[in-house]
């Protein structure tokens, strides 16, 4: 079975934000303007209307220490080699880490996970611990690594959920989660339509970067580091996973899961991030870019060896 239809929506989506950066249709600085409205707006409601919508019974699930295990082990591997190898600061080995491990799960997984799994159930749980926990302990590094003084840098810390959008959702959405509170559909449903939008915003502004002339993005070519993280993406992270699945006796169609969802590229979430934080967002931006291009090919080798 082809999971090659649902990569479309991705290239389009991306082509046509290059061409609208090209013929200057949305002005200048429309990718910091996109950017800036993804990380502020559409990601806080994508984490928070997953939070509230998934019931966290979703994460009993044994293929989930499969996927969690190669999530961890190839980050953590992806972070150390950034810093102690490459040289990198450690606000960019945390970003580095996070584009070897932070798979898309959203846009791409539930489609891939429709076509491949015929349902939603064990990729609904990865974009679970994603929202509860990727994202807020990546967002939570990053705002420690800022410069500033010892007093600063702990009354910022304490004033994180405040000023950062996406950890205030997860926390709300943790607690409207677990206290089983129902909001009214009047509330919901322009969250779940931001939310919706964010995906759109993010691939716009993803391809609006690879137009070198108007585009705002930063970094040097970092071709060694990058090389490393789209391996351990497309390669080392799936392959632990199917290691842990098969010491821990998974069930087949639990195993496809679980090595299926690691095998998926890394997320524009990682990019939009990294812009927000000026923290090269050309080196996410390739890693986006090349892990989806060549999980095209490392997707379908799954799906037709393990189903």
């Amino acid at each position: 079975m082809s999971v090659l239809p649902a990569f479309a929506p991705i290239w389009v989506i991306t082509g046509l934000g290059y061409l609208l950066s090209r013929f200057s249709v949305l002005g200048d600085r429309a990718d910091q303007v996109l950017t800036r409205f993804a990380f502020t707006v559409a990601m806080p409601a994508v984490v928070f209307s997953t939070l509230t919508s998934t019931s966290f019974s979703a994460l009993v699930n044994p293929g989930l220490i499969a996927f969690v295990a190669g999530t961890a082990a190839v980050g953590i591997t992806a972070a150390v080699l950034s810093r102690w190898v490459f040289r990198r600061k450690r606000g960019e080995g945390v970003v580095t880490g996070m584009a070897a491990c932070y798979t898309n799960a959203g846009n791409l997984g539930i489609p891939v996970a429709l076509q491949v799994l015929g349902g939603s159930s064990f990729i609904v749980s990865v974009l679970l611990i994603q929202s509860l926990c990727m994202m807020p302990l990546m967002l939570g590094l990053l705002e420690s690594d800022v410069p500033r003084g010892e007093g600063s840098r702990l009354r910022a810390l304490l004033m994180l959920p405040v000023r950062n959008p996406v950890i205030a959702a997860s926390l709300l959405g943790v607690l409207v989660g677990t206290t089983g509170l129902h909001l009214p559909d009047l509330l919901m449903q322009p969250i779940h339509t931001l939310g919706n939008a964010g995906v759109a915003t993010a691939l716009l502004a993803l391809g609006m970067s690879l137009n070198p002339g108007k585009s705002a993005v930063a970094g040097e070519p970092r071709r060694g580091e990058l090389t490393m993280v789209v391996l351990l993406k497309v390669i080392a992270q799936p392959l632990v996973a199917l290691g842990v699945g098969l010491a821990l006796g998974l069930p087949q169609p639990v195993m496809l899961a679980a090595v299926l969802c690691s095998a998926l590229p890394t997320a524009q979430n990682i990019f939009i991030a990294t812009s927000q934080y000026a923290i090269d967002s050309r080196f996410t931006r390739d890693a986006v870019l090349i892990t989806t291009l060549l999980s095209m090919a490392t997707l379908s080798m799954v799906a037709a060896l393990l189903s």
